[in-house]
């Protein structure tokens, strides 16, 4: 690899949704810099923190309809057996619930966990409580979509945190979804949780990392085969 490939490789490219946000914090890093030059530097610093924050990576997906992929960067913070939110409509029986926590420091490109159609997009407005908390799930402002995969229902749901104020989701009913393919984003802090039937095995701890698009959150068959995967 060449010195231009390995600083291409390095350039993670930065969503159009932080465009305005970048251009905000560095405008406004330049008025304070005129006002004391150190408050330039501070703004500099958190300009470049913005740009961070909304990079937008490829990752590469597994492409098999038994295994369910993380929805987001982060930790994963739960896995429980619970009742889904009623605004689903995902029954009053209970299933297998996985939390990742995104904190501020985390991508937050939130990515479609199977391969299915779109047939619930459903918002709650709501609080701003800690977002890592297991009352989030039912109190905190939130945006679900119901996939229906190989199967059966899923699922996942952009949860809003302490810091996060706009959930962002670009896909609605009737939309065709791949594993792995982008369908919204949370900005600053915030956590994703998916509802997956009790037939799905966790293949996840509490307080392991997951990365969005890549890892593995719990599969449907014990017996596998060989397993494609595709960049996202």
């Amino acid at each position: 690899m060449n010195f231009f490939d390995a600083l291409t490789s390095a350039l993670t490219p930065i969503h159009k949704e932080g465009y305005k946000f970048i251009m905000a914090f560095l405008a406004a890093s330049l008025v304070l810099g005129w006002i004391w030059d150190p408050l330039f530097w501070i703004g500099l610093i958190l300009t470049a923190w913005c740009a961070y924050f909304f990079r937008d990576p490829e990752r590469v997906t597994p492409l098999d309809d038994d295994l369910v992929i993380s929805p987001a960067d982060g930790k994963v913070s739960s896995v429980v057996q619970t009742i889904p939110p009623r605004e689903l409509d995902l029954g009053e029986g209970e299933m297998l619930r996985v939390s990742v926590f995104m904190n501020v420091f985390n991508c937050h490109i939130n990515r479609a966990p199977i391969r299915g159609v779109v047939r619930q997009a459903v918002y709650k407005s709501g609080s701003f409580v800690n977002a890592e908390l297991d009352k989030a799930s039912e109190e905190n402002e939130r945006n679900g979509l119901v996939i229906e995969g190989q199967h059966g229902l899923v699922g996942v749901v952009q949860i809003a945190g302490l810091v996060a104020r706009r959930i962002v989701c670009w896909r609605s009913v009737n939309d065709t979804l791949d594993a792995g393919e982008r369908f919204g984003l949370i900005r600053f802090g915030s956590r994703l949780d998916v509802y997956l039937p009790l037939s799905a095995a966790p293949r996840v701890s509490v307080g392991q990392t997951a990365v969005a698009g890549e890892t593995v959150l719990a599969e449907y068959n014990a017996a596998r085969g060989k397993t494609v995967s595709r960049r996202a």
